[in-house]
């Protein structure tokens, strides 16, 4: 099994500063070390235009943010799991998993980014404001940057696991795994027989979801081993694959 998630807006600075800077070679696939640099570089150079907040995509709040992206070679790092702090993650329940399920975790776990293509949970890398549908003026989208890049290491990572696809659309577009072994995890609120989608609990229920399928006392193997860990929580449906599109695991919540 493989969980792929996107990563989160919020991050959380590195408590310890003196840390080490990242070390690209030491990521999740380090056969796209060059690439990051690249990336990185045109971050940087995006970050010191006096557009950056356009160009970023970004509000006034976060301009502290695209400032500190200019010092992103001699930033200190964290584990990934520690930097994103948003609604998926806190619902994981991090500091509740012990030393074997974060083992599994290191293993099964891909985040992905638009600065680094993807890092592994345990991957220490620094804060950074970028999403991957930005478009920077010396790469073009990153979507299409890094659909490129990541099309043969991680067919390659991937093989004939089953992926547990947590990500949103513009992350989706980066890598898509083969659909007949891909699970893609939806969430929505009923009420009076209705559903819709809430972006925030859609959000928390994935990371609550990830929690419990790496707090599980085997990892799970199948749609139907996922399907029972997220049934002792959630009214359960499932779709099949259909065409191009992966199956569906739908996690039901009533309102």
């Amino acid at each position: 099994m493989l969980i792929m998630l996107p990563p989160s807006e919020g991050k959380t600075p590195p408590s310890d500063s003196h840390t080490p800077a990242v070390d690209l070679e030491s990521l999740v696939l380090p056969e796209l070390a060059q690439h990051r640099a690249q990336v990185m570089d045109a971050l940087i150079c995006a970050s010191s235009r006096e557009d950056a907040q356009h160009v970023l995509k970004v509000g006034a709040s976060v301009i502290d943010e695209v400032v500190a992206n200019r010092k992103l070679y001699r930033a200190p790092t964290a584990p990934s799991y520690e930097i994103y702090t948003g609604v998926l993650f806190d619902a994981l329940k991090v500091e509740q998993l012990n030393a074997q399920q974060l083992q599994r975790a290191a293993t099964t776990v891909l985040i992905f980014s638009g600065l680094f293509g993807v890092t592994g949970f345990t991957d220490r890398i620094s804060t950074y404001r970028c999403s991957m549908d930005v478009k920077l003026p010396e790469l073009g989208n990153l979507g299409t940057f890094w659909k490129q890049r990541l099309a043969e290491p991680l067919a390659e990572k991937v093989q004939d696991r089953l992926v547990v696809d947590c990500r949103s659309a513009s992350y989706v577009k980066a890598f898509r795994p083969p659909h007949k072994q891909t699970l893609a995890v939806n969430s929505f609120m009923e009420m009076d027989g209705h559903r819709k989608v809430v972006t925030h609990f859609a959000k928390a229920a994935r990371g609550e979801l990830t929690g419990m399928l790496l707090r599980a006392d085997s990892a799970p193997e199948s749609i139907d081993d996922v399907a029972h860990i997220a049934s002792q929580r959630w009214k359960v449906e499932t779709r099949k694959a259909e065409k191009s599109r992966p199956h569906q695991l739908d996690l039901i919540s009533e309102s």
